[in-house]
Order: structure tokens, then C-alpha cells, then sequence
């Protein structure tokens, strides 16, 4: 029942650059051999006044430590606040890591990323922004090269989803939920945190997979260099006496060593005078080749990106800004027929319907079909993953259900499901709950919560099986841990797709947490 066991996450915001947290980045960036990349920009509003472009608010980067100093060490996701600390302070530092051939950048579509957050470092006066990126590869190549490698023989490039991908080879799925949140108010919460850094840790996981299955096992070392312990536990004062001392341990040492020379000069009230930092860091920049592993893989993978002039101007021509504006105001004044549900519901008694609410969730709100069946709400989702707007309204249609979705799109055929689509205008999950039991007048007691299958929206069984009887209805395709054993539990299955639940801690939390969403105490 539970997905695989997710990479922990250790996520650092960077919003000032005399916080620990930027030493700590900065470190990061010179013990890293590979990171990967992602960004977040507002998706609609005003850009920069200076360009067509949106602003990036927020850089991610997932850096796995090239260098481990202990064997537990695992990679850090640190959240780069654009918004919040100066740029010119940053750009030669991402500009060095971005051209750097010792680490090797990982990114899904990152040109476009690319070319918005170098017009967003150009208007703030660090011209000419970000031209290239090198060594670099992008996790869809890497999915078509598994692939490949699984079928034995050459098949044509697919185009799939980051989200996608992580189902496939990871196991777990990526919510994208909050991928069009508003990604320049502040403070971020704590969910867009985790969703950020989500996004560009499942970089070096699928690589990780990548780097398992194409390199041989016993050259590979997973990607890292082997340190003699002895340096590693010297102070930089024994490391410099050291003749066969290696660059890489000297230049984590002299990091450490700045760090700690950071963290004390608040310390002092007329500061310490240190060497100037942009020489500093130059003087230590990464000299060290990048290690025998990962150079097989930049080889024979590893390709660049390099910005054209031509890509630092926005595309859309007048002609074509005319057509998008009568497009864009015709699906806002069919969107605003939308703002209330107009009735009567396809199960409405008058009607001849039989008074339970059904829904259909298409592919853009389909984390609400789980929301809505949590609170005992008939939910179903489309019968493909791509389904065409007439099989949705088929389908619409035959099962008497009000079609969800925030695609304009659909309202073209909105003739063809009169009082059977509704708008979402809501981000949210729990928001768009609370906006259709609002629309539609539903109303959810406590007896309701959970008392559908929230995997495929079946009802359960009437009767609970006893542990014995679970764990036989088990057999083959679901695993009752063994702890559940002595504590006489009663089991529901569901009688669609036989998928047992118990009255455990993940139910009690859920059950709470729609009391609270639903505020059902109230």
C-alpha cells in the first residue's frame, strides 16, 4: 500500500548572504560532483518591466557531494531566494558552477529555466545573464536511454512528464500540485519548500537509477572518489605539511576554514580582514578533473546548453499576440458563465437522478478525485491518461457526472455537456475541495470520511474481515505487515479492486485531517 521509501530531504533556504545558510552554499557548490537544477517563476501576471520574460523567484539546486567526509553524508537541496538576495552577489558564483566541466549538471528542460533566469539576472544589471550550461544532462534523455537499454533495440524518442518519469523509475509519484502557485509571495510556505526541493532532488535519484544500470558496478564506485582517511581527519595547517596531500582534501579543507572565519567575524565589532573573497575563490576554484565514473558518463551522455541571441528575445509576434488576446478573452468571458454552478446536477432527483453526487476529474485536477473519495464522495478519473475531450465527455455523459477541470479548453464543447462541466478556480487540493462542496451545496459528516476506496473510488464490503481472513485475501498482491497481527484489527476491502485498509495510524491522521479541512467540529 505504501510507496517506495523516499531520498530524506535536507533543505536549506537561502534568502541573505551573511546567514550560515549561504556559507553553507557555497561550500556545497565546491564539494558537489553533480547537481541538479530547476527553477519557479510567478506563471501569470506582470514581468519585469525590462523583459517579456518572467522573473525567476527561486533556484533550486540538489547537490551530491563528490567528496564525502562520512559515509552517511547525503545530497542537500538548497533553495536560492532571487527575490530576496542580491543577485551580482550570485551570478559570478552559478556562472562559474554553470561552465564548470568538473560538475556535471542535471536538468529536465532546462533551457527554457535557463533563459528566464538569465534575463532575470540581466535586469538587475548582471549582463550579459547566463549563456551556457556544461556538462549537462537532461533526465528526458536519460529516461529515453533506459529505455532503449530495456527494450534491446532502438525505439523512437517518447516525451513524458517529470512526474511521469518518477512514477516509472522511482516508484513514487511527484505531486505537481503547487507547480502554479505563486511563486513571488513571501514567506514561502512549507509545502512549497518541499515541492521545490522535491523537484530538483528526484534529479539525482533518477540519475542515481541511470548511473546503476549504465556504468559497470565495479568501475563506477558510485560516482565517487576514494579518499585516504587519514588526510581527511587532518586540520589544514597538518594538510599543508602533507607532501602527497590531494588538491580535492586541500580545497575542502581551506573551505572549512573560511566558513569558520564567516561564522566567527559577527564576533568581532571592527570584523577581520580576510583575503578578498572573489580571489579567494578564484585561487580555489575546482581544479580537480572530474572523477573516472562520471567522465564516462559526460562522454559518451553529456551534451551542453548554449543560448543564442536569438533565444534572449521573446517569440510571440504582434500577429500572433492579437490572436492569443482574442483567444485569451473569449475563454474569460466563457470562464466567467462558470463563476457559479448554474444546476440543475446530472444526479438531481428532478431529474431523474438518484441523488448521489458523482464527479469526473480530468487529468488537471486529478489530485482532487482522491480528496473527493476521502470524504465518502463518488469520484471517478478518466479511462486513459490522455484522454481526448469527446472520450471525456463520453464518459461524462454515460456515468451521469459533473466533469471537474481547469482546462479552457473543454469550454469549447461546453454545448455538448450543458449542467455537466464545471471550472475549478482553485490552486489547491484542500481548496478545491472546499470550493465543490461550496458550488454544489454537498454536505459531509464525520460517517462519511473514508468510507470510499481512495485508490480506484470503489465501496467496501459490508461486513470487516478479521486478521486472518485479511491476510488470506491478501495473498498475491497486497503485504499485511506483521505487527498488525496481535492487535485485533477489523479489515474493509473494497469490492472493485480488493485493496484492504485498517483503522491504523494513517487512517486516524487522515480522518482527522478532513475534520479540520472540512471543519466539521465547527
Amino acid at each position: 500500500m505504501d510507496s517506495k521509501p523516499r531520498m530524506p530531504l535536507k533543505i536549506h533556504l537561502v534568502s541573505t548572504p551573511d546567514s550560515p545558510e549561504f556559507a553553507r552554499f557555497t561550500r556545497a557548490l565546491t564539494r558537489s560532483s553533480v547537481i541538479g537544477l530547476d527553477a519557479e517563476w510567478k506563471p501569470a501576471g506582470s514581468p519585469h518591466p525590462q523583459s517579456n520574460f518572467p522573473t525567476v523567484t527561486l533556484l533550486q539546486l540538489a547537490c551530491r557531494p563528490a567528496l564525502r567526509a562520512s559515509a552517511s553524508e547525503e545530497p542537500a537541496v538548497f533553495l536560492l531566494d532571487l527575490s530576496s538576495i542580491p543577485l551580482p552577489l550570485v551570478w559570478e558564483l552559478l556562472s562559474d558552477v554553470f561552465a564548470s566541466p568538473d560538475v556535471l549538471k542535471l536538468g529536465f528542460r532546462f533551457k527554457q529555466d535557463l533563459i528566464y533566469l538569465s534575463s532575470t539576472f540581466c535586469a538587475q544589471g548582471c549582463d550579459p545573464g547566463f549563456d551556457r550550461v556544461e556538462p549537462y544532462i537532461d533526465i528526458m534523455g536519460v529516461h529515453n536511454i533506459l529505455q532503449q537499454k530495456q527494450s534491446g533495440r532502438k525505439t523512437a524518442n517518447v516525451s513524458k512528464s517529470l512526474a511521469a518519469i518518477c512514477e516509472e523509475l522511482l516508484g513514487y509519484s511527484l505531486s505537481k500540485e503547487l507547480q502554479c502557485s505563486d511563486w513571488s509571495q513571501r514567506p514561502l510556505t512549507e509545502e512549497q519548500k518541499e515541492y521545490a526541493a522535491r523537484d530538483a532532488l528526484c534529479l539525482l535519484e533518477i540519475f542515481s537509477v541511470f548511473q546503476a544500470k549504465i556504468i559497470n558496478k565495479g568501475k563506477c564506485l558510485n560516482g565517487d572518489v576514494v579518499l585516504h582517511s587519514d588526510h581527511m581527519n587532518l586540520g589544514l595547517k597538518e594538510v599543508l605539511k602533507e607532501p602527497d596531500t590531494c588538491s580535492a582534501i586541500l580545497r575542502i579543507k581551506s573551505f572549512e576554514a573560511l566558513h569558520i572565519v564567516r561564522t566567527t567575524t559577527a564576533e568581532f565589532p571592527y570584523g577581520i580582514v580576510t583575503v578578498d573573497e572573489a580571489s579567494f575563490r578564484s585561487s580555489f576554484q575546482s581544479n580537480e578533473p572530474i572523477d573516472k565514473a562520471l567522465l564516462l558518463v559526460v562522454r559518451k551522455f553529456g551534451e551542453k546548453i548554449l543560448l543564442k541571441e536569438s533565444d534572449r528575445i521573446p517569440k510571440a509576434s504582434k500577429k500572433k499576440g492579437r490572436k492569443r488576446s482574442s483567444l485569451n478573452s473569449a475563454s474569460k468571458e466563457k470562464r466567467e458563465t462558470f463563476d457559479e454552478w448554474q444546476g440543475p446536477a446530472p444526479w438531481d432527483i428532478s431529474t431523474g437522478g438518484d441523488g448521489c453526487p458523482k464527479f469526473l476529474c480530468d487529468v488537471m485536477v486529478e489530485g482532487l478525485a482522491k480528496h473527493l473519495r476521502c470524504v465518502g464522495i463518488d469520484a471517478a478519473i478518466p479511462h486513459s491518461k490522455k484522454p481526448e475531450p469527446r472520450e471525456l465527455i463520453a464518459q461524462a455523459h454515460k456515468e451521469k457526472r459533473v466533469l471537474l477541470t481547469r482546462d479552457a479548453k473543454l469550454l469549447r464543447h461546453e454545448y455538448l455537456l450543458k449542467n455537466q462541466i464545471y471550472m475549478m478556480k482553485s490552486l489547491l487540493k484542500n481548496e478545491q475541495l472546499l470550493e465543490v462542496m461550496d458550488a454544489f451545496q454537498l454536505v459531509i459528516s464525520e460517517d462519511d470520511l473514508m468510507s470510499r476506496c481512495t485508490k480506484c473510488n470503489g465501496r467496501f464490503i459490508q461486513k470487516p474481515l478479521s486478521t486472518e481472513e485479511a491476510v488470506e485475501a491478501a495473498k498475491g498482491f497486497q503485504r499485511i505487515p506483521s505487527c498488525l497481527f496481535d492487535k485485533n484489527l477489523e479489515f474493509w476491502q473494497c469490492m472493485d479492486c480488493n485493496q484492504l485498509y485498517w483503522e491504523g495510524t494513517q487512517y486516524h491522521n487522515a480522518v482527522q485531517k478532513f475534520i479540520d479541512v472540512c471543519k466539521l467540529k465547527e
